[in-house]
């Protein structure tokens, strides 16, 4: 294993903490190094329902000795832990017989403190199970679990047709079939706990006692918190994956795109321990046996940040665009099978003044394509159908302005308004027919009311 080889004993460390999480271990963390005491790494496994501590060796070293499995045994009973332990010693080169033997002997015994012996062979087994890149001694993390893009009891088109059921003048049943593509990004969900105690001279001024459960994009580059919704949305479904088949998906929509996970599961947990730090940093007044009033900055600890798992998945955000006549409508979200959390929706949005929202009645123009608020959108004269103001014809009769689908239909009405008698023209403007004729009845009622008083 000569990439292995290559690591220092410290990088070989951080190397098995990625591989135990990896496999399922919980509370994984490393030993504080400036006070070893036989111990790298420190864990937790549940065994038939039972918590169990987990005492870890590693030695990244050629041949490991009775000496150090001898060593790690007294390690393990002096570790204080309220329940059953057990240790590990991993490295990257054998074990001679008398460390085997010593290992084996307490296994036989029923020692309550029993070793198990991880080498290099071993390592190579564990590299293909979790992904371990052995060209670079990192933990890429592997995952072919994703929530599901889609409900698989509709189409995938559907959450289009249901986005357009609220727009007035088109049905669901007449929309073209939408492109549409998802692409499968990486996240990881992150249970922690944070427990601090902060003491002065006076006592206990502050205390953290926590959990956080949160998502985190885990595309490449710096990781950044998933948004609330979003984050709900992966937390909640966590336990309904599906297996991410990329050539099955790819019979479904128009493009697929998986995503790589662009860390280690390690520097992933030490994100999450710096951001819970900040998160629980805060600044208490509290007063001394003086009766003077003092603060005090209180940051939790690295080590007061336990971090329980770290577990990937793919959150699906699937994106659809669909033409209508000159326009195109984007409507994206994150998926979870039925359940989404909508990232963009240019469907419920003015093309014309870009108002957009829930609270706003919209109208398709079936001339032009567009979707059109109140404001943008009219009554064609001639048809009676709903025409918007970007792409209608207009002309103005008895003083007001009318809108038509084309030229065509407004020279059809051009004709038919110069064959009205007066009192039809007049009509098409009914707030000025009214006014003339309230306006007519007042002269007259005031000529009469003149003419009776002479």
């Amino acid at each position: 294993m000569p990439v292995l080889d290559d690591l220092s004993g410290f990088e070989f460390e951080d190397v098995m903490e990625d591989v135990f999480r990896t496999l399922g271990y919980e509370n994984v963390r490393q030993a504080e190094r400036t006070a070893d005491e036989g111990r790298d790494v420190l864990m937790e496994e549940v065994v038939d329902g039972t918590r169990r501590a987990v005492v870890v060796e590693c030695k990244h070293t050629g041949t490991v000795g009775r000496p150090v499995v001898q060593k790690l045994h007294s390690a393990i009973a002096t570790f204080e832990f309220d329940g059953p332990k057990r240790g590990i010693v991993a490295t990257t080169g054998r074990f001679t017989g008398p460390a085997v033997e010593y290992a084996e002997r307490l296994e036989r015994n029923g020692d309550p403190y029993p070793i198990e012996l991880i080498d290099g062979e071993d390592l190579r087994e564990i590299a293909d199970e979790v992904g371990l890149d052995l060209y670079n001694g990192r933990i890429e993390i592997l995952c072919d679990e994703t929530l599901r893009p889609h409900d698989p009891a509709t189409s995938v088109a559907a959450p289009v047709a249901e986005a357009f059921r609220d727009i007035d003048n088109i049905e669901a049943a007449d929309l073209p079939a939408p492109h549409s593509q998802v692409t499968f990004r990486p996240v990881v969900a992150v249970t922690a706990d944070t427990n601090a105690v902060f003491e002065t001279s006076v006592g206990v001024v502050h205390r953290v006692n926590d959990r956080s459960r949160f998502a985190v994009h885990a595309d490449r580059g710096r990781p950044q918190t998933v948004s609330g919704d979003v984050s709900t949305l992966v937390l909640e479904n966590l336990h309904a994956t599906v297996e991410l088949d990329a050539e099955a998906f790819g019979k479904r929509y128009d493009a697929v795109e998986e995503r790589r996970f662009g860390q280690t599961q390690t520097e992933y947990k030490d994100w999450a321990v710096d951001r819970l730090r900040e998160q629980h940093t805060t600044t208490v007044s509290y007063t001394g046996d003086n009766n003077v009033t003092y603060t005090k900055t209180c940051e939790p600890k690295r080590s007061d940040v336990s971090v329980q798992s770290v577990e990937p998945v793919y959150v699906p955000q699937v994106r659809h665009t669909i033409d209508l006549g000159e326009y195109t409508y984007p409507y994206e979200y994150f998926a979870a099978g039925p359940s989404r959390v909508t990232s963009e929706d240019g469907i419920h949005r003015c093309v014309h003044c870009g108002t957009d929202g829930g609270d706003t009645t919209y109208t398709y123009c079936a001339n032009c394509g567009s979707v059109n608020c109140g404001s943008h959108i009219e009554t064609g004269r001639l048809e009676e159908a709903p025409v918007c103001t970007g792409c209608a014809v207009t002309e103005r009769f008895a003083f007001k302005t009318k809108y038509f689908y084309d030229e065509a239909n407004r020279d059809a009405f051009r004709e038919e308004y110069d064959a009205m008698p007066f009192y039809e023209k007049a009509m098409e403007n009914t707030p000025l027919a009214v006014g003339v004729l309230v306006l007519t009845v007042l002269l007259l009622l005031g000529l009469l009311v003149s003419v009776g008083g002479m």
